[in-house]
């Protein structure tokens, strides 16, 4: 991982000056493993001495998905703790510790990914102790959703159009996951932040590039003690440039708006319906500068494209694998298309594309450990099991998914399995993607399960709809789904693998 230090001379930063980064990194990382949570009482998987907890951690970071399983399968139903660099992470995999893991409020959400990414440090103390954007995302986004439908599909229409830039009838192979992360948010940024910014390239590379500068940023302020992280947060990351240079691409537009919320209030003619408008709504006093909302939007940005991105890039190469899926899928969009349009309940009722989507998800997932919460205080679970103030907990999400005792042929990827369950229970709504359960993890569960995620799979179920009546799409020819990249409990779509396109020929 290379470091582009803004703002100061090379000269700065001589190998004297990395050295004692390196140096405060490593004492810090001791430190921090002097003073984690007292966990003794729950199994490791591997040694839990020192020494070997910090094999354990590189072990974790290289091949999580098997050291998931080795306690998975060790320790059955029972919690077990894996090694990070510089914590312990305890797993939980019976359904009773998942459903009290998503329904307590001692264990937070919030906490747990601000010690992942650090986002009190990067994006603002008032970003993380003040989300107000996720609760405007979970009421007025989900609610203001079939409204925005024929802006999301048109602005879907137009992105694979521009982007795939394809001539009559013949195949051209096109970097899969580069194309869907300027779709993904394009699309997005339809609903966030309207015309004509959502197609400004400017906007879109800055985007993208801020999903990898805060991820980046979050492991190197992570390095350090407390009272450094300010520090280290505007010196060694990129995360500031990008605040700034969104603040420059989104001042004119939240300027022109304060005018109009200053001379009219809170309506006015042709007002955008967009998440910003809504936002601006909501904030007060100094979250109504341009500053402020501009690290809001970024958050939400951040996401919103990485995860949607992931998702579909993994979704369009299991149909690019396994081409025989497409005219079944294609006939059940035309079928329900041509009687009820483009439209939010038409879309509700494709089950065969949510059903491929959510067996995506089930199948490869954004995170082997889900559902991350850190415990506020001192905690016991009903049956007994107690982890300390400080413990960050999650859920093995992809064992679970692939476990037999919870689906059948769990290791097959069965594209129709959730469509086949809801013709045998007749129960629409637990088979949706959208539905959360300790069986399904993608968009966490309980409380504080994704408040994004109707947005979210609306707009990849609209993708999918669209490519499948209006391409053809294969892999390069005796290629095979192109194995995910794995780096620590995250599951990434492979970056290099490209896909082959062409206008639909009957």
């Amino acid at each position: 991982m290379s470091l582009h230090l803004q703002g100061l001379p090379a000269r700065t930063f001589s190998g004297v000056t990395y050295g004692v980064v390196g140096l405060v990194a490593a004492i810090t990382i001791v430190a921090n493993l002097s003073q984690r949570p007292n966990l003794y009482a729950i199994p490791a998987v591997g040694s839990s001495n020192w020494l070997g907890s910090w094999w354990g951690s590189f072990k974790y970071l290289m091949n999580a998905r098997n050291v998931i399983q080795e306690g998975y399968e060790k320790y059955k139903s029972a919690p077990f703790k894996v090694a990070e660099p510089n914590r312990w992470t305890v797993i939980l995999s019976s359904r009773e510790h998942v459903e009290e893991l998503a329904k307590s409020n001692e264990l937070s959400f919030v906490e747990a990914i601000n010690d992942q990414i650090q986002i009190e440090y990067s994006l603002g103390h008032g970003v993380h102790h003040n989300p107000y954007h996720a609760s405007v995302i979970r009421l007025n986004l989900t609610r203001n959703l079939e409204v925005l439908y024929p802006h999301i599909r048109d602005e879907i229409v137009t992105s694979f159009t521009d982007l795939l830039d394809l001539s009559e009838n013949e195949w051209k192979s096109v970097p899969a996951f580069s194309i869907i992360q300027k779709i993904v948010c394009r699309t997005t940024n339809r609903a966030f932040t309207g015309l004509p910014l959502c197609r400004d390239p400017d906007w879109i590379d800055l985007n993208i590039r801020c999903t990898v500068d805060m991820i980046a940023g979050g492991v190197i302020i992570g390095l350090f003690p407390k009272f450094m992280r300010p520090l280290a947060a505007r010196l060694l990351t990129r995360v500031p440039q990008c605040i700034r240079r969104g603040a420059k691409l989104l001042g004119p537009i939240i300027e022109e708006r304060q005018e109009y919320l200053d001379e009219y209030g809170t309506e006015w003619d042709d007002k955008p319906n967009d998440f910003l408008s809504w936002l601006m709504d909501e904030a007060e006093g100094a979250e109504l500068t341009v500053d402020r909302l501009t690290r809001r939007i970024l958050v939400s940005n951040f996401a919103a494209i990485h995860t949607t991105s992931n998702g579909f890039t993994q979704a369009l190469f299991y149909l690019a694998a396994n081409p025989q899926y497409i005219p079944p899928l294609r006939e059940e969009v035309e079928g329900i298309v041509q009687k009820e349009g483009w439209s939010k309940s038409a879309v509700g009722k494709m089950r065969k594309v949510d059903s491929f989507l959510k067996e995506c998800l089930r199948f490869e997932g954004v995170l082997f450990a889900s559902l991350p919460r850190k415990a506020l205080k001192d905690f016991t679970f009903s049956d007994g099991t107690f982890v300390p103030k400080g413990t960050l907990i999650a859920a093995a999400a992809v064992s679970i998914h692939h476990n037999k005792d919870v689906y059948e042929n769990p290791d097959i990827f069965e594209p129709f399995r959730f469509a086949g369950m809801h013709d045998e229970d007749g129960s629409r709504s637990k088979h949706q993607c959208t539905s959360t359960s300790a069986d399904f993890l993608p968009f966490g569960h309980g409380r504080q399960a994704c408040p994004g995620r109707f947005f979210a799979t609306n707009e990849l179920k609209l993708m999918l709809a669209h490519v499948v009546v209006t391409y053809d799409v294969k892999l390069q020819d005796n290629e095979t789904y192109p194995p995910s990249w794995h780096i620590g409990s995250f599951i990434s779509a492979n970056s290099h693998a490209k896909v082959l396109f062409r206008n639909r020929i009957d």
